[in-house]
């Protein structure tokens, strides 16, 4: 199946190109810039990029630097020059906005037929860069990527940093991590920075001395020698006081420790692996995390994808899930209801995984049959976000007559507004259009649609 990325800005129209793509049996990532698309995958791993021209941060122009992937250029500012230009800086083709969908299907087949190159490095060996890693199940190219990207790091020795939502299995991929290493025989000791008191958390992960504070009766062994040889897992590394960030500090660069209380050091091999859902950047620039700490644990970082991004992977979790907790609750085997797939896959899962496995738990111990219905999954519906997964429609979008797929890109636009703007204001239209104000003010201008005047007192 050929793999497309897809880097557009405005939700509505990289969901649209989505469903279309997928439609036509294409495999399709998405990213909302070009800095994202640099940052969750690699480019080269891809059969097409169509990538908007005016992106937050950079030209989609940028991409054609960065990859050998043909990229398909596409843009609502259609002129010659940009075509031009476009072409010019080695983009494959060019198409302007509004397009008909056979338009921008044809151009897609037609790129992947004109380079068969793209395939020749082996598709069999990239699938199986791809293939799942054991104890983590997913299908879905976000997921597929990972794989990758887990047997690719696992092979140096370098810092990792894996990024992803709470709940979502970070753990799974440090370990995933380790035994693909040639650190497989050795110690992974994992460590969540979050669940340690702030005034013990140095003597857990460097040890202490006897006697280096009051109840410290014997010398001991912190978390951070206890993994010489393997790898030690930080979870939620951002909650790290400033003074433990300095000594980790000092161990990825002089790999040594010094226990608390101690005026010898010791030298250590240990491979990180850090883990965080909080913007560590963020926390560089408000003062709560040291900014050269940052770029010592950033070399390589992995990207995992929230349960709502995932497709049918949720019914393929859900399933392997209900089955892993019969058995260990030693239950008789159990099966969904259609209305219980139905709502797993409807739901958003804020709590990813974790509270995916929490509600099959709770449904397994409560059922009465070996048919678990919707009712004992106690999902709540009405408490999730109007867009429910990436590349979803707003329930509001999803009620138009005929679907997103059968209008085109800009007709749709038109019938949102249209529809809508008697009950929204311009921020909240643009809001569930997924573009900013000016956007939306320009495209007004150019479809001819005013905006309604407010009426007097």
């Amino acid at each position: 199946m050929n793999q497309i990325l897809v880097v557009e800005d405005e939700v509505v129209i990289r969901a649209a190109l989505r469903r279309l793509l997928e439609r036509h049996e294409y495999r399709v990532c998405e990213a909302g810039s070009v800095k994202e698309s640099l940052e969750k995958y690699d480019m080269d791993s891809f059969d097409v990029i169509i990538s908007d021209l005016r992106l937050p941060g950079a030209s989609g122009t940028d991409l054609i630097k960065a990859t050998s992937t043909p990229v398909l250029i596409m843009t609502s500012y259609s002129s010659i020059k940009s075509a031009i230009d476009s072409m010019k800086m080695g983009a494959v083709d060019y198409i302007a906005k509004p397009f008909e969908h056979n338009e921008i299907i044809e151009a897609v087949a037609k790129i992947i037929r004109e380079n068969p190159s793209q395939r020749q490095a082996g598709p069999a060996e990239r699938e199986d860069e791809g293939a799942p890693i054991t104890g983590m199940i997913g299908s879905c190219p976000q997921m597929h990527e990972l794989f990758r990207r887990i047997r690719k790091v696992a092979q140096t020795n370098s810092t990792v940093l894996i990024n992803g939502e709470s709940g979502t299995g970070k753990e799974l991929v440090a370990r995933g991590i380790h035994d693909l290493s040639n650190r497989e025989g050795q110690e992974m000791i994992s460590v969540n920075c979050a669940a340690i008191p702030e005034n013990l958390i140095e003597s857990e992960l460097f040890g202490h001395e006897k006697g280096a504070f009051t109840g410290a009766t014997a010398t001991r062994t912190g978390l951070v020698e206890a993994a010489n040889g393997g790898t030690l897992f930080l979870d939620e590394i951002g909650e790290l006081p400033l003074e433990a960030q300095a000594r980790l500090l000092r161990v990825l660069q002089e790999n040594e420790i010094r226990k608390v209380g101690s005026v010898q050091s010791k030298k250590v091999d240990v491979r990180l692996v850090a883990a965080t859902h909080r913007d560590l950047k963020q926390l560089v620039e408000d003062g709560q995390f040291r900014e050269d700490l940052f770029y010592r644990i950033n070399v390589m970082t992995l990207l995992i994808p929230p349960l709502r991004e995932r497709g049918s992977d949720v019914q393929q979790l859900a399933d392997a899930i209900l089955q892993r907790t019969c058995h260990r609750l030693k239950a008789p085997t159990m099966v969904f209801s259609e209305e219980a797939s139905q709502s797993i896959a409807d739901y958003s899962w804020p709590g990813n995984v974790r509270e995916l496995e929490n509600a099959i738990e709770r449904a397994v111990v409560l059922a009465k049959s070996s048919e678990i219905g919707e009712d004992l999954l106690a999902i709540d519906m009405d408490s999730q976000p109007e867009i429910q997964r990436a590349g979803s429609l707003a329930p509001a979008q999803s009620q138009s007559a005929e679907p997103v797929e059968e209008l085109s890109l800009e007709d749709y636009f038109q019938r949102f507004v249209l529809e809508h703007q008697d009950t929204m204001n311009e921020t909240q239209l643009a809001g569930k259009l997924g573009i900013s104000r000016k956007c939306l003010w320009e495209r007004r201008q150019r479809f001819g649609i005013p905006r309604k005047k407010k009426r007097a007192g």
